[in-house]
C-alpha cells in the first residue's frame, strides 16, 4: 500500500483527533484485520452514539468506526471496474465512515450501517469522479447520476437503442439527450497531447498537428488586409494629394531610418519657404484627406 493508502489506516477523529488503528503492513493485511474486527450490537451501537454526542468521546467514536470499516471495503469493491486503486477507494471510503459517525444520531431509530452507506459512496463517487479521467465526465447531479448507473446498463459495451436510451431516461429521470451525451462521454478515451515515447517516429500526439495562433483564418485574413492596406491602400491615398502635402507626409512619415528618417517641421518649412505652422497645417489637413481615402479604400 502506498505511503498515501495507508492513511486509510489512520483516520483523522470524528472531532479532529487522530482514531489510532493498528499498522498494517499491505491492502490484503488490512481487509483481513477489519473482517475479523467485532460487529456492534444494536444496544452498544446506541451507547456509543450517545457518548460521542455527550461528551465527545473519541473512544466511542473510534470504535463505531473500527466496528464499520468491513462495510466500507465491501462497498468500494463495487467501484474496482473504473481503473482505481482498491486502496485509494476504501480510504475515500473511510472518510466518508467518519463523517458518517460524525453526525449520526441514534435516537432516530436509525442503525449505523444504514446511514453510513450514504456518506460511504458519496466520498467514493466523488473521488471517483475527479481522478477516473483527466477531464471531468460529470458535473451535474443528472450527469453524476448517469455517470454511475450506465456503465450498469451497458455490461456488453454496445451502443444503446433508441429504446433503451428512452427506458434509462425514464428510470434516472433525466433527459434523453442527457443520457446520449453521458453515453458519448463514457465512450470516448483520454489522450496526451505531449508525445509518449522517445522515439522521433512515434511522435504522433495531438500537439503536433495543433495550429499555432497566427495560422488562425480569421488573423491571416487581417494580415493579408493590412499588409494590402498598408501597399495598395496607402498608395492610393497619397494619389489623391497634390504634390506639396504628398512630399510633406512622405517626408514626414514614410521615410526609413537609413535615409535619416522622418524630417522635422522646420526642415521643411525652409525647403518650401513657408513658417513651420503652415507645414503642420498642411500635414494636418492632408492626413485627414488619406484617412478618408483610406477609409473608403478598405
Amino acid at each position: 500500500m502506498s505511503q498515501r493508502n495507508s492513511t486509510a489506516l489512520v483516520p483523522s477523529g470524528a472531532h479532529g483527533a487522530a482514531l489510532a488503528l493498528p499498522a498494517v503492513g499491505n491492502l490484503e493485511a488490512y481487509i483481513s484485520f477489519v473482517n475479523r474486527l467485532p460487529m456492534l450490537t444494536a444496544e452498544r451501537e446506541a451507547e456509543l452514539a450517545r457518548r460521542l454526542r455527550a461528551h465527545a468521546d473519541l473512544e466511542a467514536a473510534r470504535e463505531l468506526v473500527m466496528s464499520h470499516l468491513r462495510l466500507v471495503v465491501s462497498v468500494a469493491r463495487q467501484y474496482l471496474g473504473y481503473g482505481l486503486p482498491h486502496a485509494d477507494l476504501i480510504q475515500e471510503g473511510n472518510i466518508g465512515l467518519m463523517k458518517a459517525v460524525k453526525r449520526f444520531d441514534p435516537e432516530r431509530g436509525v442503525r449505523l450501517v444504514s446511514f453510513a452507506l450514504h456518506w460511504i459512496k458519496a466520498e467514493i463517487h466523488e473521488y471517483v469522479l475527479k481522478n477516473w479521467r483527466l477531464v471531468k465526465v460529470a458535473t451535474t447531479k443528472a450527469q453524476r447520476k448517469l455517470f454511475f448507473n450506465l456503465r450498469a446498463h451497458k455490461t456488453d459495451g454496445h451502443t444503446l437503442s433508441a429504446g433503451e436510451v428512452d427506458a434509462i431516461a425514464r428510470e434516472l429521470n433525466v433527459r434523453e439527450r442527457d443520457v446520449v451525451e453521458m453515453e458519448t462521454r463514457l465512450g470516448g478515451r483520454d489522450m496526451s497531447l505531449e508525445p509518449v515515447s522517445d522515439d522521433a517516429d512515434d511522435d504522433y500526439s495531438p500537439i503536433a498537428y495543433l495550429a499555432a495562433p497566427q495560422s488562425e483564418p480569421t488573423q491571416i485574413i487581417e494580415r493579408r488586409e493590412y499588409d494590402r492596406l498598408q501597399g495598395e491602400g496607402i498608395e492610393q491615398a497619397l494619389a489623391a494629394l497634390d504634390a506639396r502635402s504628398r512630399r510633406i507626409i512622405e517626408a514626414r512619415w514614410l521615410r526609413d531610418e537609413s535615409e535619416g528618417g522622418g524630417r522635422t517641421l522646420h526642415e521643411l518649412a525652409d525647403e518650401f519657404g513657408v513658417s513651420a505652422e503652415r507645414i503642420r497645417q498642411i500635414e494636418a489637413k492632408a492626413l485627414q484627406k488619406m484617412k478618408g481615402s483610406l477609409a473608403r479604400y478598405a
